[in-house]
């Protein structure tokens, strides 16, 4: 059938309501559904069109996005006889949360049935849709990119497109939410710390804040030193951030509060410093987390 909008959206929580404002912001033709429609109504007084169901939403546009909780919830939706067959010739963009792995078998099942498959991650609050600082990172087959680039942008300042290996966009997501927790997982701890000490935990947030360029660039070095394989010359030695970690649990023991984050952190630095990579970069750990592969 003709198309009667650009971009249709499915799924309708806060993320998807964000992501569906900004495209209709951006002057869009959408339509949308919803399992629910109260979700949709605000949506309705904008100007998006609400779909009878999921069929007729993948029906009515050349490029079709999901965002639901997770990928179970969007095979459910998806995996129909009727909504395969709206979807043959389109555009699926699938920005719900899921694994590498995950990517690479929904997109085995779009390809066996000729629709085009794109792989994205959020990296960002619903309320950073829209604006500069947020980001999305897609992958997939570059023709499918480029005929849904302008939509894409629509939602985001920065749209990274990360190439045909579909499992891309939800391998950097992850990896940039395991240092988000791990950092979590470290603030927490010290504000924790603090407390115990009798001291302001809200002085935390704007020190971390005022440091946060400086630790970026730590990470880069990280990251080079990891991806060169090459540990020498360090300015801080694994062995001294040992010391470190061995502090918080020492303190941690001393103030009887939990301990578990230090006592899972001088667990793999010990595991580094007794391999003998004490002297190296305390990027060399990675040589600890690749042996536990195996």
């Amino acid at each position: 059938m003709q198309h009667m909008s650009d971009v249709s959206v499915i799924g309708l929580g806060q993320m998807g309501r964000a992501l569906t404002h900004a495209l209709l912001e951006h002057g869009n033709h959408v339509t949308i559904w919803n399992r629910t429609r109260p979700k949709a109504e605000s949506l309705i007084q904008e100007g998006a069109v609400l779909a009878e169901n999921a069929a007729s939403a993948a029906d009515a546009s050349p490029v079709v996005i999901m965002c639901v909780a997770d990928y179970e919830i969007a095979d459910s939706i998806l995996k129909t006889e009727e909504v395969v067959a709206a979807l043959r010739g389109r555009i699926l963009v699938q920005l719900s949360t899921g694994s590498p792995q995950q990517a690479r078998e929904s997109e085995a099942w779009a390809r066996a049935r000729s629709i085009d498959y794109l792989d994205g991650a959020i990296a960002a609050t619903p309320v950073q849709i829209g604006k500069p600082n947020s980001t999305i990172f897609v992958s997939g087959v570059q023709a499918a990119f480029q005929r849904s680039e302008s939509l894409l942008k629509s939602l985001t300042g920065n749209v990274v497109y990360l190439g045909e290996l579909i499992g891309a966009a939800s391998a950097v997501d992850l990896a940039f939410l395991s240092y988000l927790f791990g950092s979590m997982l470290g603030f927490f701890h010290g504000a924790r710390l603090l407390e115990a000490e009798g001291l302001q935990v809200a002085s935390l947030g704007p020190m971390i804040a005022s440091t946060a360029p400086a630790i970026g660039a730590m990470m880069k070095n990280s990251a080079d030193a990891i991806a060169r394989d090459a540990y020498e010359h360090p300015e801080s030695s694994l062995k001294i951030c040992a010391e470190g970690v061995e502090l918080l649990l020492r303190q941690a023991q001393e103030t009887h509060i939990n301990n578990e984050f230090p006592k899972f952190a001088t667990h793999l630095f010990g595991k580094a410093v007794t391999a003998g990579y004490g002297n190296e970069k305390a990027a060399a750990l990675m040589k600890v987390l690749r042996a536990d592969a195996h």
